[in-house]
Formats: C-alpha cells, structure tokens, sequence
C-alpha cells in the first residue's frame, strides 16, 4: 500500500529541488546578461567620431528590432509567441511601455558615455539596483518573508555597490568636457531611474507566465516607435535621414551592438524572471564590470591619468563586484518563494489567466496540454531576412577610425561566448527556453 504522506514528501523534495536548479539558473542568468549587455555598449564609443547620438540610438534600435524577431523564431518559433499573447493579450502594452521607457534610456546612456566615458557612466545608471528593489518588494512581494540574513545580503550588498559607484563618479571629475561632465552624469542617473521602472513589466510578465522571448517581440515595438518619434523631433526628418546616410559606413557595427544588447536582454529576462527583479537587476549589472573592462582595455579610456583615477575605478569596480557576489548568495528562501506564487495568484485573477498555466511557467515547464511550439516557414523567412540585412550592411560598412586594442577585444569577446553556450545550454536543459 502506498503510503500519501511519503509521497507527498518526495513531491515536495522534488518541488524544492527544482526551485533550488531555477534560482542557479537565474543566478547563472544574470551574470551571462552582464558580459553581453556591457559589449553591447561598445558601438556607442562611435559618438566620439561625430555621429550624433540620436542616431546611434535608433540604428542599435533598429538592430534590436531584428534580433527581437529572429531569435524568437529560431529558437521557438513565433506559435509560440501567439500562444502566449492568446493567454495573457493585456501584456502586449506592457511590453510596449516597457520599450519606450528603454528607447529613452538607451539615448541617455549616449548623451553620458559622450559626456563622462564609457568605464565612469555604465555605474552611475545601474543605480536602477535600488529601484528595482524597491518596485520587486511593493509590487511584487519579493523578499517578504526572506529573513534577515537575505535582507542584509541583497540590501546590503546593492549599497556597497552603490559606494562603488560614487567612487567611480568621483572619477569622473575631469573625464569628459568640463562643460558637459555634470550633465552626462545626470543623463546617466536619468536612464538608471527609466529602467529599474521598466522592470515593472518585465516583472508582470513572467507571474502571468509570460515566456521571455514572448514578451520581448511586443517590447521592440514600443522601443522602435519611441526611438523614431525621439529622432524626428529632436533633428526632423530631412536632417536625421541626410545623417543616416552620412552615417552609413558605421551602421553595422551599430546594428551589431543592437543584436548583441538583445542577447543580454534575454539573459537578463530570464534571471528577472526565477530570482526577481530585486536580485536580477543587481546581477545582470555586472555589466559594469564588462563596460570598465571594455572601455579601459580596449579603448584606452583612461590613457595618460594618473594613479589615483586607476584606483578609484579599479577599487570602485570591485567594491561593486563584492555588493554583487553578496546578493547572488542570498537566494530566495521557500517562505519568500510562497509569496511569489501569492503575487502571481494576484495576478492571475487581476486578468483571468488560467492558474495552472501561470504555476508551470513559474516552474519553468509547459502546462499540461499546451501545444509544444514548432518552427514553421514564416519563422525561417524572418531569420533569413534579418540576417541578409546584416549582411547587406556589413558588405558596405568600414572599420571606424578608433584605438582599438585587439588582443583584449578577442579575449573579451572569448569569455562572452563561453558564457552564451554555458547559460544557454541550460536553460535549454531545464525549462526548454520557458
């Protein structure tokens, strides 16, 4: 005879083997988003040779609008897209206020990486850390219930990052244009206020059950609307279009930052969405890390200064790391997990979504009954088209005339790609990319 309560027991050890496997997953997650959201940020050093950064906003946009499209469609197809927005269609403007508020930032963080350099601007606007702690904990009842010993790790640990980040504005004085160094700091702190809010649907999202790469086809309409609108008032329409064309050599190294910054989006999407907006922003800001690295060692950003700004950076940036290494050790206790499912329950009642669908994609599986997604010939017509746009621009585009170190760039770019197969493969393995 079977004994209930021993199976039920081995349900619950099962359960909590797998929350543990997701909270890993997540972790793993948002330092792969890292590495890739602080490349991305590298084609912007393009501001330096005149391009306006109105438009190197909005060809990365345009970039980001294909990657958007054709990632989805390799690795699910987009049935599954239409499945989701079946199940939870008031998300669609959720997404698309989640990408107008990002098409504002991203031409913010252009204005800063001008103004202050790319190493000095990447900490001031992941400020956004304390937001998102602040929305996860009013919104979404994340670290309810967690104890105090995960308080002070993930409260803590965002305020030493914070302590890094103000020795590294410290740093700043004299970095960019004395006329304009205050300025790229508040457009800097601007863009970290517009995106610790955008997580609010990032968020929302994945409760309902959401898939990432769902939600984040909807949001690049709002980012490639926004940004258009952005570029059209700011220059007009004759003298943005006489700028993209002027502009033409540089658009693929530009689309490319777009395509790459999608990558780490989509890291960053799933560590939001199995540790937490309050953990998840924290650790996918270890772009910070990437952007020092990138803007010191390839770019040469702090070339003839003195010892003092290299300690203030260096030390910044590790005090950083440290705050960073304290909240991924804090990982979500059962009781913090519980209030989550509470959170999701409130949301799926807010908008009829079916509970059973919204556990499973908190559990990382298919609902019972769903449909498995399948590639079908639309799909392999939108990654042929963007790729062959891709292609089209790289035949015409040119090498900008940049110092660029090329040994620490392929080192760079080596680790970012151990990163992209390691997240990848198992994410792949253990939620099958949901």
């Amino acid at each position: 005879m079977v004994n209930p309560g021993a199976v039920i027991s081995q349900s619950a050890a099962k359960d909590a083997t797998r929350a543990r496997k997701l909270q890993l997953l997540g972790i793993l997650s948002g330092f792969a988003a890292g590495a890739w959201l602080g490349a991305a940020e590298a084609p912007t050093k393009l501001v330096t040779i005149g391009v306006s950064p109105v438009v190197i906003s909005l060809i990365m946009v345009i970039g980001v609008f294909l990657a958007r499209w054709s990632l989805p469609a390799l690795l699910l197809g987009t049935s599954s897209i239409r499945a989701d927005v079946g199940r939870a269609p008031h998300l669609i403007l959720w997404a698309l206020l989640a990408g107008c508020l990002w098409a504002v930032a991203n031409t913010l963080t252009i204005y800063a990486i001008r103004d202050i350099g790319l190493s000095i601007a990447f900490p001031l606007w992941n400020s956004n850390s304390l937001l998102g702690i602040l929305w996860g904990f009013l919104f979404f009842n994340e670290l309810q219930q967690a104890g105090w010993r995960r308080w002070a790790g993930v409260v803590g640990g965002t305020l030493v990052g914070c302590v890094g980040a103000a020795v590294l504005a410290i740093a700043s004085s004299g970095q960019g244009p004395a006329a304009h160094s205050l300025g790229g700091v508040w457009a800097a702190l601007g863009a970290g206020i517009l995106w610790g809010t955008m997580y609010i649907p990032y968020r929302k999202a994945y409760l309902t059950g959401m898939n990432p790469l769902s939600f984040v086809t909807f949001f690049t309409f709002g980012e490639l609307g926004m940004m258009t609108a952005l570029a059209i008032s700011t220059l007009g329409v004759r003298p943005l279009w006489q700028e993209l064309a002027s502009a033409h050599g540089v658009m693929f190294w530009l689309m490319l930052g777009g395509f790459i910054w999608v990558i780490g989006d989509l890291f960053q999407q799933y560590a939001a969405k199995y540790v937490g907006i309050s953990r998840g922003i924290p650790l996918s800001n270890t772009n910070q890390l990437w952007g020092m690295l990138w803007g010191i060692l390839v770019f040469g950003e702090l070339h003839g200064r003195g010892h003092a700004t290299y300690a203030q950076v260096i030390g910044g940036s590790l005090l950083m790391m440290l705050g960073v290494g304290a909240i991924a050790l804090s990982s979500a206790t059962s009781k913090e997990r519980s209030r989550w499912k509470d959170a999701a329950q409130q949301e799926s009642d807010r908008y009829g979504v079916a509970p059973e669908y919204v556990q499973a994609r908190m559990d990382g599986r298919q609902a019972t009954g769903e449909v498995p997604p399948k590639r079908r010939a639309v799909d392999w017509i939108l990654i042929a088209g963007a790729t062959a746009v891709f292609v089209g621009f790289a035949r015409i585009a040119r090498v900008p005339e940049l110092s660029i170190h090329w040994g620490p760039a392929l080192a760079l770019g080596a680790a970012m790609l151990i990163l992209l197969v390691t997240c990848g493969l198992a994410i792949w393995k253990l939620t099958n990319f949901n």
